[in-house]
């Protein structure tokens, strides 16, 4: 076994090549840190060894630890054994027979969490500025929290009430609607983001991120009007990859703390998050006799079994039906 100085110095390495690993395919920020997470873990709980030293059944006896004893959901048990197979076959370059025998577990199906119109609108109506604006574009136009965060203003259409949702989950565009109520409070924040940008503009310091290598492309394009944030944040910040000082768009757990908050005062008895709200879109649309298939386009699911969930939880209880003890003609026995 390592000592634990020779193992920092081999494991700061390890981790070092698990990050260029990750970049090299363009994942986001937030797999490389869940990777580095889960990677560290199962190397503390096998007593520091290296992963070369290891193989299924210390995999397998890892996955079971936190099934048994740490009682984690299975999206997270998953999430672990996705970060362990991505170090042995893109960072370790270990292509062994057990990768593909190790079993992931099926996540048991849940029903998703939805509000009522009424519900809805008793959130929107204490929110305050933009998290209000934020939180009608996931309902009004099924968005993921990180989707409305990272809109840009090229991708706003406001005379065809359209979003372009670049880089979605998969990495997928799609297009989705813009409902009127959004048209001028979504005209008046990007007025206020383009006002940001020419302050930075002047002193010639932040400036947006640009994806890819597109600021070295066009150097200038990080002060275009069109490639800002719609929702910039209020502080330049240095990228935690590149450490480079820029201005980012808002912190989605700030959002996400402002919608719980504001849903324990309006007294509603749910588990209310963002993702809340998209759910809540397809359900309402679902209701109001929305085509499935548009749905699903709309949401940019890649199955539609995936969307056929909300046909479970419609306004009349579980799959439309109605109960028998509301039928006022029902014969008795």
């Amino acid at each position: 076994m390592l000592g634990s100085r020779e193992f920092h110095f081999v494991s700061s390495k390890l981790l070092d090549r698990v990050r260029a690993a990750v970049r090299t395919r363009h994942y986001s920020y937030r797999t490389e840190q869940a990777y580095v997470h889960w990677i560290v873990r199962f190397i503390r709980f096998h007593g520091m060894r290296h992963p070369e030293t290891m193989g299924k059944r210390e995999v397998e006896a890892y996955l079971s630890h936190l099934a048994v004893k740490r009682n984690v959901a299975a999206s997270t048990q998953n999430l672990a054994l996705s970060a362990i197979l991505f170090l042995y076959r893109h960072v370790l370059e270990v292509e062994l027979p057990w990768l593909d025998d190790v079993v992931r577990v099926k996540r048991p199906p849940r029903l998703p969490v939805v509000l009522t119109r009424r519900e809805v609108r008793s959130i929107l109506s204490r929110l305050r500025s933009p998290h209000d604006l934020i939180v009608q574009l996931l309902y009004g136009s099924g968005l993921r929290i990180s989707e409305a965060l990272r809109l840009r203003i090229k991708d706003v259409d406001l005379k065809r009430r359209a979003l372009v949702i670049r880089d979605g989950k998969g990495g997928k565009d799609r297009v989705t609607v813009l409902a009127e109520r959004c048209r001028r409070p979504l005209e008046r924040q990007m007025e206020m983001a383009l006002e940001r940008v020419q302050v930075d503009r002047e002193t010639r310091r932040g400036g947006v991120l640009l994806p890819m290598a597109l600021d070295r492309k066009y150097p200038h394009a990080r002060f275009d009007p069109a490639w800002q944030w719609v929702f910039p944040a209020h502080h330049l910040s240095a990228h935690p990859q590149t450490g480079e000082i820029g201005r980012y768009h808002l912190l989605d757990s700030t959002v996400q703390k402002a919608v719980k908050r504001t849903a324990r005062e309006a007294g509603i008895p749910k588990h209310v998050t963002c993702h809340t709200f998209r759910h809540s879109f397809a359900t309402h649309l679902l209701e109001a006799g929305a085509d499935i298939r548009t749905i699903q386009k709309l949401l940019g699911h890649s199955d539609v079994r995936t969307t056929m969930i909300y046909t479970h939880i419609v306004e009349r209880g579980a799959m439309g039906a109605r109960s028998p003890l509301d039928d006022p003609e029902a014969d008795e026995d």
